[in-house]
């Protein structure tokens, strides 16, 4: 496992949403951006992350190609335009980080998107990825196997949305755990 120094030396090399979403090719930031536009968060869920009160680093390894990606990491960015002062997300291109990368591996592969989730401190809290279980569930059902989507694949809305709560479940978990941390509460005399 990588100390604190380390995971805020990755966090610090890592791009903002807009600046990730624009190393990739002109139809691969659309598609990112697409999926974005057309998936827009709902006003519980941006009421639910305004009430954060922990500031939470999220570290995604990403690859602006992969359709996992382009259908699930949008929903960071909405996150943090929900809360950006408690919600932090940095995006790092898997390939391009390749020694931070295997660190998380899953099932001893590069999978993406991984994100790792990080306290005021850059501690570790919590690892979540490559896909959620809504997404997982999907592709089941249409017995996709191993395959990965094509960025810019249509996704039924039912399906982004619930894939965006079990994004937004796993980050309140890890704000609850930052809440109920002894060290933080003692920090922040609450």
């Amino acid at each position: 496992m990588l100390d604190r120094d380390q995971f805020q030396a990755a966090y610090a090399r890592a791009l903002p949403y807009a600046d990730y979403v624009a190393t990739g090719t002109p139809p691969q930031q659309e598609s990112w951006e697409a999926f974005r536009r057309d998936h827009p968060i709902g006003q519980a869920q941006i009421e639910l992350v305004g009430r954060f009160s922990r500031r939470i680093h999220a570290l995604a390894i990403s690859s602006a190609w992969c359709g996992d990606c382009v259908q699930q990491l949008p929903f960071l960015a909405q996150f943090e335009a929900a809360n950006p002062e408690r919600f932090r997300p940095r995006f790092l291109d898997r390939d391009e980080n390749a020694g931070l990368a295997e660190h998380f591996m899953i099932c001893e592969g590069l999978r993406v998107p991984v994100v790792l989730f990080l306290n005021e401190d850059f501690d570790f809290i919590a690892l979540f990825g490559d896909r959620s279980l809504t997404r997982y569930r999907a592709m089941a059902a249409a017995r996709l196997g191993s395959l990965c989507p094509l960025p810019g694949a249509a996704v039924a809305a039912e399906e982004a949305e619930a894939t965006r709560q079990d994004w937004l479940n796993e980050l309140e978990r890890v704000h609850l755990l930052c809440r109920l941390s002894p060290k933080l509460r003692a920090r922040h005399g609450d």
